[in-house]
């Protein structure tokens, strides 16, 4: 087996080589508003769970010909954020975002969703999401020698769609039905679920 230097490697050859390699993962679909009130929706699938008490997620924010993206503006701005979970019927819809548009550009409007009131912060949540993150930012830490920014958020209320809980307090996956990025342009269903008890 072959060890592959990244640093022999073009920065897009070594990026899409991890990303190849870290599969499938979450799509952090990020729902944020400007300080001047502007709407702003845009996925990420540098995204995930990092702690449980309190609960908190990630989100590993790039730049876009060398500024910061408008997610990461927002968040700044506001210290608020929304992680909004994608399903097979919103592919779609999530793909539309993931455009470079312009900061006046409100991606609810150009991927037709529906933008519904959280409860305690300002940016709204997609309405068609059946899982919704309401988060509050607690740190912004810049990625040494590269072009990306951690932003850590307590998760201050979960969003959860009627019927999707299980008995368990565990949210049923396959009813979920989520979708996760692979590399270049392909993405992953759920396909099999199994249970596997750890050792005593």
């Amino acid at each position: 087996m072959p060890a592959i230097d990244p640093a022999a490697l073009q920065p897009r050859d070594a990026y899409r080589l991890l990303t190849s390699v870290v599969v499938p993962r979450p799509i952090g679909w990020t729902s944020t508003l400007g300080a001047d009130g502007s709407l702003n929706l845009a996925p990420f699938s540098f995204f995930n769970a990092v702690g449980g008490n309190p609960p908190t997620v990630l989100l590993s924010i790039g730049q876009r010909q060398g500024e910061p993206k408008d997610t990461l503006r927002n968040i700044q701005a506001t210290g608020e954020f929304v992680i909004n979970l994608v399903d097979e019927t919103l592919v779609e819809a999530m793909n539309l975002t993931s455009g470079e548009y312009a900061y006046a550009v409100d991606e609810f409007a150009l991927a037709g969703l529906t933008p519904a009131p959280s409860v305690v912060v300002r940016p709204p949540r997609v309405a068609e999401a059946k899982v919704a993150l309401e988060c509050q930012l607690t740190q912004v830490i810049p990625v040494q020698d590269a072009h990306y920014t951690l932003v850590l958020g307590r998760v201050a209320r979960f969003h959860i769609q009627d019927g999707l809980l299980r008995a368990n307090g565990l949210v049923d996956a396959a009813l979920l039905k989520p979708v996760g990025r692979l590399a270049g342009d392909e993405y992953a269903t759920l396909g099999q679920v199994f249970e596997l008890k750890r050792p005593a």
